[in-house]
């Protein structure tokens, strides 16, 4: 949900611990109202409630529910660059069904928690430029990445892997979004096989649609 800079930012950063601690202490409760609430009935007194702290003291913090709800987006999107970027440094796999593979796993690892409160998360979090830019910015840094990892494997058929690598993040992406956060979601390790399957044939599929032959 894109939005603009005005109402989406903390009111102040707290530099003690105590003020630190209570802001998590607002972030932690909301995560938990979002997810049981959902977004229009997750509102600041009932995060407040849950946080332990009073209305008052979460306005100290945040002007409203929506700059709550995008620091939790910002966090979410924090988590999974810091889970790239490890992956990134380590030696990259021999074999093509192992990159996938772990792309894949990179994404499924980061949507270990609460369902719901992803689907409020990918639907419903307002987006302040800063975000869509970071977001942006993540985004080419990934396709960089999958694109040198795949122009080094032999075995890929397709004729363009600057576009494939952009086919298979974006597709990694909707789809354990959309799955893992669906009221009847699909179990995580379940996902990963069929994603790495499907994914696999793509990019080995000669023009005529016949797979690459095992070696």
């Amino acid at each position: 949900m894109p939005s603009d800079r005005r109402g989406l930012q903390p009111r102040k950063q707290p530099r003690q611990v105590r003020a630190r601690l209570t802001r998590q202490r607002i972030l932690s409760g909301a995560a938990h109202v979002f997810a049981e609430y959902g977004y229009a009935a997750g509102t600041t007194n009932r995060i407040a409630e849950r946080a332990g702290v009073s209305i008052g003291s979460l306005y100290q913090y945040y002007p409203n529910k929506d700059a709550i709800l995008a620091e939790l987006a910002a966090r979410h999107l924090e988590a999974g660059t810091a889970a790239a970027t490890r992956r990134q440094e380590e030696e990259p796999p021999a074999d093509l069904e192992s990159v996938i593979r772990l792309c894949v796993r990179t994404a499924t690892e980061n949507h270990h928690d609460d369902p719901q409160l992803l689907r409020v998360l990918m639907e419903q979090a307002p987006r302040s430029p800063e975000l869509t830019a970071r977001m942006a910015d993540d985004e080419r840094a990934r396709v960089a990445h999958i694109e040198q990892l795949l122009r080094d494997r032999p075995e890929i058929r397709v004729p363009d892997p600057h576009l494939a690598a952009r086919l298979v993040l974006t597709s990694i992406g909707f789809l354990v979004h959309k799955l893992a956060s669906a009221p009847d979601p699909v179990p995580l390790p379940r996902l990963e096989e069929e994603l790495v399957a499907m994914l696999t044939r793509y990019l080995t599929a000669a023009p005529d649609g016949t797979a690459e032959p095992p070696a």
